[in-house]
């Protein structure tokens, strides 16, 4: 089991994941389909709530007693937000031709802009590498506290997990080779086909549940499925168009409600913390208290807690996100050395079910 789900709140925490699924689909339903739609939920509500978070620096709003500020004031929770947003509006200002949206070198922004994020990824996962090997002076495994207040066990798990990160941004092809679609719904990447979305999504749901494991039942699970379930049936070639919306939509929630995936009903806890009796909303509490302190007592912290590691699901994830990402890459390398191509100029899954579907649908 890679979470724990029974008990009384099992009901709830299958409706919580369900709603965030169900929603973040429409969501992003809305925000592709017109440019109104797209306008207002990723530019004027991102206006709206920058507005709303500075008051609440400034102590509008309940001030430092405001959830927002109290759970999700890191610089990391506010950076995946705004990235993801700033992604989106260059994915409409190339789908809808706006401004240097019409120049063919800006056609490389989404592949800066996952491979920018994938980095920031990977720093995480040695972050946390590193702060286990200073407790153990190797990569066995240790806690430590981060300054999100979430208790995160690292490990050599980090290391392999960065190295598939490392590897997934080779695994992005043909570059330049975005388009609008016919309809002007979508941006479409036609060489981004099911090679690459399963790379990256068993990656991402690896660096979710190793450093953000108290909200990975939401933000890896549900986030990631979402774009995947889309391209899937009916948007095939827009699933970075879809990771990207969804993404953005699921970090302006979480910021304004981040209690919504911390309190007892809703909260899902991995099996890392095996023995765990209480909700993620505990944790963070104990969490943030260490971390605060300055000093890392977080293994004794835990243990006071009647909590006992369970690395087994973290390292094989970490195992499977590299192994898929080498064989993605080998086939890429294979392909291109077929064709005479540079594979990051030119499509290499040309001839392929999800590539001619979603070429079918360029303008």
């Amino acid at each position: 089991m890679l979470f724990q789900i029974y008990g009384s709140t099992s009901g709830t925490q299958l409706l919580g994941w369900l709603m965030v699924f169900v929603g973040l689909i429409l969501l992003n339903e809305i925000a592709r389909r017109t440019k109104i739609g797209g306008i207002a939920i990723l530019v004027v509500i991102p206006i709206i709530l920058t507005i709303y978070f500075i008051a609440i620096q400034c102590g509008a709003f309940g001030g430092h007693s405001n959830q927002t500020y109290e759970y999700m004031n890191g610089w990391f929770h506010y950076f995946k937000l705004y990235a993801a947003t700033i992604g989106c509006i260059g994915f409409m200002m190339i789908k809808y031709e706006w401004g240097i949206g019409k120049s063919h070198w800006f056609k490389a922004w989404p592949f800066v802009i996952v491979a920018a994020n994938i980095l920031i990824a990977v720093v995480s996962d040695l972050e946390s590498a590193y702060h286990a090997f200073q407790v153990t002076g190797d990569l066995s495994g240790a806690w430590w506290a981060s300054n999100e207040g979430v208790f995160l066990y690292g490990g050599w798990w980090n290391i392999l997990n960065a190295l598939a990160g490392i590897l997934n941004i080779f695994c992005m092809t043909s570059w330049w080779n975005v388009y609008s679609s016919k309809d002007r719904k979508d941006m479409l990447w036609p060489d981004m086909t099911v090679w690459f979305i399963l790379a990256y999504d068993v990656w991402n749901f690896q660096y979710t549940y190793a450093n953000l494991p108290t909200h990975s039942w939401y933000c890896g699970v549900a986030l990631l499925l979402a774009p995947t379930f889309a391209n899937a049936l009916w948007n095939k070639g827009g699933w970075i168009q879809n990771r990207a919306n969804t993404l953005a939509i699921w970090c302006m929630f979480a910021q304004v409600v981040p209690l919504f995936q911390l309190s007892e009903n809703f909260s899902v806890l991995p099996s890392l913390y095996k023995g765990a009796t209480g909700s993620a909303l505990d944790l963070y509490d104990k969490a943030i208290a260490v971390y605060q302190s300055g000093t890392n007592t977080a293994n004794e912290v835990v243990a006071g807690m009647g909590i006992t590691a369970n690395p087994i699901p973290q390292g094989v994830v970490s195992i499977l996100a590299l192994a898929i990402n080498v064989i993605v890459l080998a086939v890429i390398i294979k392909r291109a050395k077929a064709a005479h191509i540079n594979p990051y100029k030119a499509d290499v899954f040309v001839g392929t079910k999800d590539f001619v579907e979603a070429e079918a649908r360029r303008a």
